[in-house]
Formats: C-alpha cells, sequence, structure tokens
C-alpha cells in the first residue's frame, strides 16, 4: 500500500515525528510533502494520484472533490481528534473511510490551563513585558485560586482531567454540560447561565459542534462578573469574538487568556490577543512531544490494521466503507 503524509517539513517535524515516520515507512511506501506551504485540495489530489491512504494534517483540508478525483483512495486518516477539514459526508459517499487519533493531549492541554489560571490570576506575562521592555512593572494585588469559584463548561475527558486537580487546589468547582453526567461530588453541575453568574473564573471545554458555534454570545457574557476571568481551550468558533472584544475593552469583565480562536490554524485571533487585558497562545495546548506522538502512534496503529485486513481504529465512517483495501 502507499500512503501520502501531506504535514510540510516543519509540521511533520513538530507535529508528527521521526519514530511514527520510521515506522510508517516500514508499513507501506510513503510519500512526504516537501512543500513549505499546506497543500490545497488540487495539491492533494496531485500528489495523492496513485496512494491508498492518506493522513492529513490540520492545515489540508480534504473536500468532496478530493474523493471523486481519486479513485482508488481508501483511506483518509487525522493525528487528531478533530476531522472537520475532512468531508466526511463526501467521503462516506465515495465509500472512503475516514479516522481520527485519540486524544493523546488531555493531560499538556490541562497544563496549559493551569498555566492560564496562574497568569491571569498574579499577572505574571504582564510583568515580564514590563520588564523585557525595561519598565517597572505595576504592583497589583493577585488572586488566590483556592477559595475562588471555576466554572468549566463542557465535561469531557480535558475537564474531566482538569477539574480535579482544580478541587484538589481548594477551588469550587462548577460544571455545564447538558449531555454529561456528573458523579464526582467534589462538583456541582448547573445550568450554564447559573455557572457564568457565579464563576470567578470560567473555562471553556465544550466541544465544537453546530449546536455550541457562538456558544459564548454576547448575553453570555454579561452574566459574568466584571471581576471575572475568560479562558478558551477548545476551538474559536465557540466564542463570538466581538462580543468578547467588547466586555473586554470595556472593562466588563477582568481578562482572557486563549490558545485557540478563528484566524487560520485555529490560532487566536490577532485583534483579541494584541488587547493589554489577554495572554494568548499560538494553538500550542497539545505542543509537547508525548502528546505528539501519542496521536501519530495512534495512525501507525490505524495503519498497522490495514496492512492486516482488519478494521482500524478510530473510525468515524464505518459502515460507510466500501473502497476497503
Amino acid at each position: 500500500m502507499k500512503l501520502l503524509l501531506t504535514h510540510v517539513p516543519l509540521s511533520r517535524r513538530t507535529y508528527y515525528g521521526a519514530r511514527a515516520l520510521a515506522r510508517l515507512q516500514e508499513l507501506v511506501e510513503v510519500t512526504l510533502h516537501e512543500g513549505g506551504a499546506p497543500l490545497d485540495p488540487q495539491g492533494v489530489i496531485a500528489a495523492a494520484r496513485d496512494v491508498d491512504l492518506i493522513i492529513a494534517d490540520r492545515s489540508t483540508p480534504v473536500p468532496g472533490e478530493v474523493f471523486a478525483a481519486l479513485s482508488g483512495l481508501k483511506v483518509v486518516m487525522r493525528s487528531a481528534v478533530d476531522i472537520r477539514n475532512i468531508d466526511v459526508a463526501a467521503a462516506s459517499a465515495a465509500g472512503v473511510l475516514v479516522t481520527h487519533a485519540e486524544p493523546g493531549f488531555v493531560k499538556s492541554v490541562v497544563e496549559l490551563a493551569l498555566g492560564f489560571l496562574v497568569d491571569l490570576s498574579r499577572g505574571v506575562s504582564r510583568a515580564t513585558a514590563d520588564y523585557h521592555a525595561g519598565r517597572k512593572p505595576e504592583i497589583r494585588v493577585g488572586r488566590q485560586l483556592s477559595g475562588s469559584t471555576v466554572g468549566i463548561i463542557g465535561y469531557g475527558r480535558i475537564s474531566r482531567d482538569l477539574a480535579p486537580l482544580l478541587a484538589a487546589m481548594g477551588m469550587t468547582v462548577l460544571v455545564s454540560d447538558p449531555y454529561a453526567q456528573v458523579d464526582d461530588q467534589r462538583f456541582i453541575k448547573l445550568s450554564m447561565d447559573d455557572l457564568l453568574a457565579r464563576a470567578d473564573y470560567v473555562v471553556c471545554l465544550a466541544i465544537a459542534t453546530e449546536e455550541t458555534e457562538n456558544l459564548l454570545d454576547a448575553a453570555a457574557f454579561a452574566r459574568m462578573k466584571p471581576d471575572a476571568f475568560f479562558i478558551n481551550m477548545s476551538r474559536g468558533n465557540l466564542v463570538d469574538e466581538a462580543a468578547l472584544a467588547k466586555v473586554l475593552t470595556e472593562g466588563r469583565i477582568a481578562g482572557a487568556a486563549m490558545d485557540v480562536g478563528r484566524a487560520p490554524d485555529q490560532m487566536p485571533s490577532p485583534e483579541l490577543a494584541r488587547l493589554p487585558n489577554v495572554i494568548a497562545t499560538p494553538h500550542v495546548g497539545g505542543l509537547t512531544p508525548p502528546a505528539s506522538e501519542s496521536q501519530a502512534m495512534d495512525t501507525v496503529r490505524q495503519v498497522e490494521a490495514l496492512v492486516k485486513g482488519e478494521v482500524p481504529p478510530g473510525a468515524a465512517n464505518l459502515d460507510r466503507w466500501t473502497r476497503r483495501p
């Protein structure tokens, strides 16, 4: 079998890794994308003319035209949980299997969320920037996390790792998720409206769906306390950015931190990131060697299964897979 790995060289080194690539090359014939820019759909078609499998990075869209043009394509994999850059409906119509990796980034994202909580509370980034610029930082009274209330929107794998740590630090933990059962007695399940009104810190960890588009809108931010902080560790499309910018510039919430946004490659939007009461990182929550390798090795396990004639783990549309090897 032949496989196309779409990552540009830098992304391949950073997000995929040498160990996973070496194992792939033992299993199948691998074509690498050596260009400096991500492949567009026509680029994917040209590079994958004779391949059976594609591993697509997050910057490479795989729309319906790819499946129509590549009659020999059998499987498209993502070394990530998010498969929204793949037209799964078109893949299903064409009989192509789409797979995703397990969330190996959970602990790395949790650690960054803890860093955001400390930074927002104690002004670490602000003071550091002043020192670097040769200015004397303004001395401000910080906030202690212990004794404060944190509200977590969405109760998935990241939240389930984060919430116990926050409770152990002495925080009151509120959770809002209409689809999840919260059995841990340390946490209080509330409606989102009640959570927003009570929390000193609001952490967005809901999944990105049509239902959660602009979940945090003007009305939601209006419910937050004026001294509360907002943290987004999920996806930018859960947030109405104009509404968030307005409450930040008007001082109607204390500040925000974000690792995601609506800029390309799911990065924080520059307009928000430059605000003085915002801490922003360029979508690096899962960018640690253990996290990246975990997900890359998931795709290797999928290829191993395919080579053996087995169903790979992480299948998203198994019932529509007709183009089998």
